[in-house]
């Protein structure tokens, strides 16, 4: 069973627009990358920043200074945040907080999931609370009809819901791709699921609607054309995957749905080297996918 389309009444505080709408039009603009912003012991250590809330804070501000108008997408990861507790966590709404005053998208990169009211609640805090950015990750492993009241509260606030379908790490392969009762792959089901739920919500962009899905650059799928999301794909750089990659992952996608995406790659330029190489990588895969 999946999660039904069925809109809540409310309004939209992430803004007037859906964020697949938003996306679309960012990339347009400014080119295809989504920066994973992972400010890990190593990375702090190397940005000569210290590994406490204050440091995160730091991190962050650079990061938005950089990476402003040259990418359009960040995706903080937020469990490097969660490791500091409260104070982390106060550290990740400032960057998100930031992140809008400078024209940033974010995707909180925190991939929830759960059933019942314990999902409900997954919903408040990640579409309606102050950690609320412009999107969220969540793992559809319990069923992704489980994942309804963050469907709902995407159609309502105009936030997106990025699924994790198929990863790069190779221990999710023998989950991901084992066949369901119906003969179809795990991760060929929760893709046309995904769409399915898509094709209902329609849409100003001929069908892409509030879900995504999160699929590995490094992987191979027949097709990803009709799925009616944004597709967010990491791995890029540091995990392996090449533009070119990317290119063969995604061919045949609607323009500006693809938000690929780096972080290792970017950040082991420290703060006075991560513009210049988010450019690089930008131009470099604006090329790979048409």
């Amino acid at each position: 069973m999946r999660p039904s389309v069925d809109r809540p009444s409310g309004d939209r505080p992430s803004g007037d627009r859906p964020f697949a709408e938003r996306v679309v039009d960012a990339v347009a603009a400014i080119g295809p990358l989504c920066a994973g912003l992972d400010p890990s012991t190593a990375v702090l250590d190397a940005w000569g920043l210290t590994d406490d809330p204050a440091g995160l804070r730091a991190f962050g501000a650079l990061c938005v200074e950089a990476l402003a108008g040259v990418v359009p997408v960040v995706k903080p990861q937020v469990a490097f945040f969660e490791r500091h507790g409260a104070a982390g966590m106060a550290a990740f709404e400032d960057l998100v907080a930031g992140t809008r005053s400078a024209g940033l998208l974010a995707i909180a990169d925190a991939k929830r999931g759960d059933v019942g009211t314990t999902v409900e609640a997954y919903a408040e805090a990640w579409f309606d609370s102050p950690l609320a950015a412009d999107a969220v990750t969540a793992h559809p492993y319990l069923g992704f009809g489980a994942l309804a009241p963050m469907v709902a509260a995407a159609h309502r606030t105009g936030r997106g819901l990025l699924v994790v379908v198929a990863s790069s790490n190779p221990e999710g392969r023998a989950l991901q791709e084992a066949t369901t009762a119906g003969g179809a792959s795990v991760e060929s089901a929760l893709l046309e699921e995904i769409a399915s739920v898509n094709r209902d919500a329609g849409g100003p962009l001929g069908g892409v609607g509030p879900v995504g899905a999160v699929i590995g650059a490094t992987r191979s799928l027949p097709t990803l054309v009709g799925l009616g999301g944004i597709v967010l794909a990491p791995g890029v750089g540091a995990q392996g995957a090449s533009a070119a990659d990317v290119g063969r992952l995604v061919e045949g996608c609607p323009p500006g749905t693809v938000l690929p995406s780096a972080s290792r790659s970017l950040l082991r330029a420290g703060p006075g080297g991560l513009r210049d190489a988010a450019a690089r990588l930008r131009d470099e895969l604006a090329v790979a996918i048409r």
